[in-house]
């Protein structure tokens, strides 16, 4: 799975950019080889100097998918639209999207348990 992250910059003009949003969704979810979106408002900065106002992510299901999903009507259409509401004021970025279960952590660590003495 590859992704591409949408950092939304906090200096945009918060109700141009809500207004205009939904239009960015019609586009993107219309994207070819678009598996998943996600969206995460930032509700707290913890550290670090980048402080976004959302987070965005588009999966596909490869980095081809991706190159595609973007060069496609909706995908150029979904990029001009935010590029409008945002004011350029927006980070894209690239990734490849790796994921894991809490019940494959959880067995990972049990195996990692040093064994004591007396068990078996």
């Amino acid at each position: 799975m590859y992704k591409l992250i949408i950092l939304i910059q906090p200096e945009i003009d918060q109700e141009a950019f809500f207004e205009g949003w939904p239009k960015f969704l019609e586009h993107a979810e219309q994207m070819p080889g678009l598996e998943r979106i996600v969206t995460a408002p930032v509700h707290a900065h913890l550290a670090g100097k980048y402080e976004p106002l959302m987070i965005h992510e588009l999966v596909f299901e490869s980095q081809q998918g991706l190159e595609l999903g973007l060069a496609s009507e909706h995908g150029v259409a979904a990029g001009k639209t935010l590029q409008q509401i945002t004011g350029g004021a927006v980070t894209l970025l690239t990734a490849p999207h790796m994921e894991d279960s809490g019940e494959n952590l959880r067995r990972m660590r049990d195996r990692a348990k040093p064994i004591r003495k007396g068990e078996t």
